[in-house]
């Protein structure tokens, strides 16, 4: 009788409860705007009676790193682009009436950078460390409802100005949101959803909820419900469970779905009702997409039972101009891009990233490799002058390391909970290159190597482990700490997610096979060692292989393209990151498919023929004098390399691409090599309209996948031709340049939303009276903004760019330069021009609504 009564209950239940149900149990607040902000220490404003009158207004996410700017000196280092780290402190102000009395509120921080304290009301709810992982604090106990303010207080201790090996930025970088609940509740975190059978006739889904209640009563009956809802937010099938213990599980399963893939990401959304006695107390949408992938040993990666190449590439958390304050219009701009050329897949590379660029991913079709730790326990050198240098002070280069054995678990797990429903999530990577920082390792590779250097990354690969064994055995005292903490780590992974392989990054594979570490992850990835391939296959025909830190080089994917035991590449990196530079003035490394401001490098475009099958030819020029190629009619064309000249470290040459430039413009007669990139099947150039000779690509696909021409510099237009079965395909032209005459600018939307948080990227060209790009020539621009918008950065994309971003001026490099322009919270017409002394733009038209 008992159980027919119950499921009477639920039944009337789940026919009285809709989705669009008014009465709203959670809610989740912005709490970005209207912050206090003071740089420096002050030791007394966590007390809720301090004033903070003088301090400046802002509001968040806020990184006063890159607000500072690249200071040449003082407490900054090449590691971390130049820019200063130091104490901040937040303070916010917030009144909360009778009718929040009975809810429990929490506050969430999305990003923190870094070592962070907060305090409610003057009482200290705790301190974290990490500053890429998202954290919650219970304020319920310690709020006042009597319509007197409560204050929140925020200090964040960056005095460790260089404890990365890049940019980290300082401050409240992401999203700050209060959350009020019932008493009764889903717990932060607490729906997970897996997808562990699915075919094309029907998908079941796994849905597990962890609930907290804070008010249990003696006659308490808790149902969920569950509604999972297409991309049209329609219900296309309920169901009903009852929980005695917290917990409630239960198995759907839908007909026909509509998987996520990278043509087409489809998404779902669950909504879960919470119900105590039959009176609705929580409500949470999560979205989720319907998906399988495998790996195997001998044909690689397979997504939905497709198989696939990961034409991956490593991403860092800043985003130039934004530093690490990045609003989701400006990752939307940057994914969409990287796909744009072929890429399906992110490394975020060394650490958590934010939520709002795992959203894009989600909805764009982008797999991420989520990983969670750049350093354990021991640290890794950082740079003060130029990188290599490792000369960064021990106080001023303290790091996770120093808490790792305190904070991982903690960590890493609230990085699974976080992130776990994310359909573009399909790997966790629990380190990279961790082998540096334990020196058995090195010294067992260089001793099974003794006429190689493994940082130079310059050998033939050795896997013998009889070899191997008993030389790391001689080399560590006890225990391998590295593969301890590894398997601790893999467990961890484990106990919160069996759905997805674990993985890290490697850079001394054939020592991590004999060891233990690269059989404690279910993916073992390779930095930099394709040379290793072939015989790491040979000797462990198990062993799934990928990628996982690359070179942007056609030999990096040539090799993993070739072997269907490869699973792909991730190469570094998507787009040039601030940091790990030097000396100044360079910030940054623009070793990457795409600079600073967005624009496509040619290696971006280079990487564009060889990941999409869009008929495409582009070219770049460069002098002989400069080139890294020669040529002569007996030998041909030769390559020699020009290594990185000191202080810097030589094999930065490694990472860098040719030195090359977009432009047809140079001395009378100078000899200039033209670098043609295609997927077309012959290329043809001509000069004035005067052919200088066709070329196949199939010449060169087994060697650099570059057509090159010796030509003596003439004015006017150099185009080349691309063919396929003897038909144009695509073309591409180069003149030469006259004097700056006319900046042109376009944008990427000509509407944004009002919400305070939508970006625009304008974007200006330098242009001479013919309609060539003037690339020599580069001017001080002046962006005028007008109506509801505000400028919030502006960039040329140079890794020697050192003007504030925080300006309404920028001297172009080689012709361009950006402006980010971002919504207010008003609607109406949005103006946008540009000037210098001598020219001005056209004027875009904008609308905020």
């Amino acid at each position: 009788m008992r159980l027919f009564l119950l499921l009477i209950s639920i039944l009337s239940i789940s026919s009285s409860c809709k989705t669009d149900n008014n009465d709203i149990s959670r809610s989740i607040e912005d709490f970005n705007y209207d912050w206090k902000f003071n740089l420096g220490d002050t030791p007394n404003a966590f007390d809720s009676v301090f004033n903070d009158d003088q301090w400046k207004m802002i509001n968040v996410p806020h990184d006063w790193s890159i607000e500072e700017g690249y200071q040449e000196t003082g407490d900054v280092a090449s590691s971390s682009g130049f820019v200063p780290g130091g104490i901040g402190w937040y303070r916010k102000s917030f009144i909360l009436t009778e009718a929040d009395k009975n809810k429990q509120i929490s506050i969430q921080f999305d990003g923190v950078y870094n070592n962070s304290t907060v305090w409610i009301n003057g009482k200290l709810l705790g301190t974290r460390p990490n500053g890429y992982v998202t954290f919650v604090y219970d304020l319920t106990n310690h709020l006042k409802y009597d319509g007197t303010p409560n204050v929140l207080a925020v200090k964040v201790d960056h005095t460790a100005y260089v404890d990365s090996r890049w940019y980290t930025g300082s401050g409240i970088y992401r999203n700050v949101k209060l959350i009020k609940t019932e008493p009764l509740h889903i717990a932060q975190w607490g729906l997970q959803i897996t997808t562990p059978k699915v075919n094309s006739n029907s998908a079941e889904i796994q849905i597990k909820t962890a609930l907290i209640n804070n008010n249990p009563k003696e006659e308490q009956q808790i149902v969920v419900k569950y509604n999972i809802l297409d991309s049209n937010h329609n219900v296309i099938i309920s169901k009903s469970t009852q929980s005695d213990d917290l917990n409630a599980n239960v198995n759907i399963t839908i007909d026909t779905p509509k998987l996520w893939s990278l043509e087409d990401p489809n998404l779902y959304h669950l909504e879960a009702l919470v119900f105590e006695n039959e009176q609705q107390v929580d409500n949470v949408i999560q979205r989720f997409g319907i998906r399988t992938f495998n790996f195997d040993a001998n044909t690689g990666f397979s997504l939905n039972g497709k198989r696939m190449k990961i034409k991956g590439v490593n991403l860092h958390h800043d985003a130039g101009a934004v530093g690490a304050a990045v609003p989701k219009a400006i990752w939307e701009y940057r994914m969409k891009k990287l796909k744009s050329i072929g890429t399906n897949a992110i490394r975020f590379a060394h650490n958590p990233h934010s939520p709002e660029l795992l959203e894009v991913c989600d909805e764009i079709g982008l797999l991420v490799m989520n990983e969670a730790f750049d350093e354990w326990s021991a640290p890794k050198a950082k740079s003060k002058v130029y990188l290599g240098d490792n000369a960064a002070s021990k106080e001023a280069s303290k790091a996770y390391p120093e808490v790792f054995d305190e904070w991982a678990e903690r960590d890493l797990k609230d990085l699974i909970r976080r992130d776990f429903n994310h359909p573009s999530v399909f790997m966790w990577s629990i380190g990279n290159e961790i082998e540096w920082t334990y020196p058995h390792y090195s010294k067992t590779f260089n001793e099974v190597n003794p006429n190689s250097s493994a940082a130079g990354y310059e050998y033939v690969p050795v896997y013998d482990a009889d070899k191997i064994k008993p030389i790391f055995e001689n080399n560590i005292e006890t225990v391998d700490p590295l593969t301890t903490i590894a398997k601790k780590l893999v467990k961890w992974v484990k106990e919160e997610d069996t759905s997805r392989p674990t993985v890290c990054g490697s850079v001394l594979p054939s020592i991590g096979m004999v060891s233990g570490y690269g059989t404690t992850v279910d993916v073992y990835g390779f930095n930099y060692r394709q040379a290793d391939y072939d015989i790491a296959h040979k000797t462990y025909p198990d062993l799934k292989i990928l990628g996982s830190e690359n070179w942007g080089a056609y030999s990096e994917w040539k090799t993993a393209n070739d072997r269907d035991f490869v699973a792909g590449i991730f190469a570094w990196t998507g787009f040039a990151y601030l940091g790990e530079a030097g000396p100044w003035p360079r910030k940054g490394l623009n070793i990457s498919f795409f600079d600073f401001a967005g624009f496509k490098t040619p290696r971006g475009h280079f990487f564009e023929t060889l990941w999409k099958k869009d008929p495409k030819v582009y070219m770049v020029t460069t002098p002989v004098s400069e080139s890294e190629y020669s040529y002569s009619e007996k030998e041909g064309w030769k390559f020699n390399m020009q290594f990185t000249p000191p202080p810097v470290w030589d094999k930065l040459r490694l990472w860098e691409w040719y030195k090359v430039y977009p432009k047809w413009q140079y001395e009378d007669k100078e000899s200039i090599i033209v670098q043609a990139y295609t997927n077309c099947e012959e290329a043809e150039l001509f000069l004035n309209k005067k052919s200088l000779g066709k070329q196949k690509l199939t010449t060169v696909v087994e060697n650099d996948h570059i057509l090159k021409w010796l030509v003596p510099y003439a004015d006017g237009e150099l185009k080349i031709v691309g063919y396929n079965n003897g038909v144009k395909a695509d073309e591409y032209v180069l003149k030469s340049q006259g004097t700056v005459s006319e900046i042109k600018i376009t944008t990427n939307k000509t509407t944004i939303k009002n919400d305070g948080y939508d970006v625009a990227v304008i974007t200006a060209t330098l242009f001479d009276a013919n309609g060539a790009v003037v690339t020599d020539a580069d001017i001080k621009i002046e962006f005028e903004v007008e109506g509801a918008a505000r400028n919030i950065g502006v960039d040329n994309g140079w890794e020697r760019n050192i003007q504030s971003h925080k300006s309404n001026e920028i001297v172009t490099h080689q012709g361009k330069a950006i402006l980010f322009v971002q919504s207010t919270k008003d609607t109406g017409a949005i103006k946008i021009s540009t000037k210098s002394k001598t020219v001005t733009s056209n004027t875009l038209d904008l609308e905020a609504k």
